[in-house]
């Protein structure tokens, strides 16, 4: 899925050499997927740190997944949580049934309906920015929230690249003539969190760029809290193996293959550097005004009720029905503080030999 990536598709040689250049591989129309990467269970060693060793983690640890005796060990340990956050494992062997999903998210879907409501009688704004690596399940979520609303007060918002006139504006100026009215809710398929990840690692920004970004982004934030919009930042968290099986899907199935594009293909074989850049975005972007909530998406039905649940536990809104609102699984929704490793700079700038200091 293209994602509503700025700089998906390159229309010109420009992006196209800005893409090979950090690759430094052939053209992208060569099938990345077949090279060799890191194997999954490795952790790359320039963001990775001693994690304490937690007898739950070790229990039954097959294929990847923990038995289903382990997770409610898990669950009961705070730091096993944490632990599990940080080596992004993912926790479940067996995918949510159909049914169960299929009827659980039609409960959710009806209380979407009663806060689009109660968003349209009492002149609430709200903003939910869905971000992630690519293939990652952000537009499957927002097509389950947004299915039933009224599309004439929820708008998705997901932009191409910049046109030659927005280049020359203020960097948050597109995102900004989007942000809602009164009864208006907006879903963003990517925001203005490009500039922080993937222009950042494809290059597509330069540092004194990507450094004012960062600076910036909070107040703006702040402000828009401020102005009465209710922000939500979502953080769609995918493993490599998943994402790359969901790439091989996508190249080889006739019907999913204008998801694919060369920023996609390239992603294979950046994981470390974006790893880098989403930790370094964590670092300097989750607040108190505007924190970010990261959602574990390999199960992608998971994911979306998780989601749901998380949204919707934090509006106090007529008719909420506690009997459907529970509390999202901890082993899939959480927080930067359980993701974010030691020793997080700014000034690790991709293919830089330049160490500026820290900006704060």
């Amino acid at each position: 899925m293209s994602s509503g990536l700025e700089i998906n598709n390159p229309e010109n040689q420009e992006d196209q050499a800005a893409i090979e250049s950090v690759l430094d591989v052939a053209p992208a129309s060569e099938n990345l997927l077949e090279q060799d990467v890191v194997a999954d269970s490795e952790v790359d060693e320039s963001v990775s740190e001693e994690v304490p060793s937690h007898p739950e983690l070790e229990d039954n640890y097959l294929g990847g997944e923990y038995s289903s005796a382990t997770i409610k060990k898990i669950r009961a340990c705070p730091e096993s949580i944490s632990k599990l956050f940080k080596e992004g494992k993912y926790p479940y062997t067996d995918k949510i049934e159909k049914k169960t999903y299929e009827d659980e998210k039609e409960k959710l879907q009806i209380e979407l309906l009663k806060v689009q409501n109660w968003v349209k009688q009492t002149g609430q704004k709200i903003v939910i920015i869905f971000e992630g690596r690519d293939a990652a399940g952000k537009g499957g979520a927002i097509k389950r929230f947004t299915e039933h609303l009224n599309p004439r007060a929820a708008k998705v918002v997901a932009l191409e690249k910049p046109t030659t006139h927005e280049k020359g504006e203020w960097y948050f100026q597109r995102y900004i003539k989007h942000m809602p009215t009164r009864g208006e809710i907006l879903f963003l398929d990517r925001s203005w969190y490009n500039r922080a990840g993937v222009e950042r690692v494809m290059g597509f920004c330069d540092q004194i760029e990507y450094l004012e970004f960062m600076r910036q982004c909070p107040d703006v934030e702040r402000m828009l809290v401020n102005s009465d919009i209710k922000l939500f930042k979502y953080y769609f968290s995918v493993t490599k193996k998943e994402q790359r099986d969901r790439f091989s899907s996508r190249e080889t199935d006739p019907l999913k293959q204008w998801k694919m594009s060369p920023v996609d293909k390239a992603a294979v074989g950046l994981w470390s550097e974006y790893t880098r850049a989403k930790e370094a975005m964590f670092f300097y972007t989750d607040t108190a005004a505007a924190p970010w909530t990261i959602i574990k998406s390999d199960d992608k039905k998971r994911a979306r009720l998780n989601c749901m649940q998380h949204f919707l536990s934090k509006l106090d809104y007529p008719g909420k029905d506690l009997e459907v609102i529970s509390t999202p699984d901890p082993l899939i929704v959480g927080s930067p503080s359980q993701v974010i490793r030691s020793n997080v700079h700014l000034d690790d700038w991709p293919n830089s030999q330049d160490k500026t200091p820290h900006i704060f």
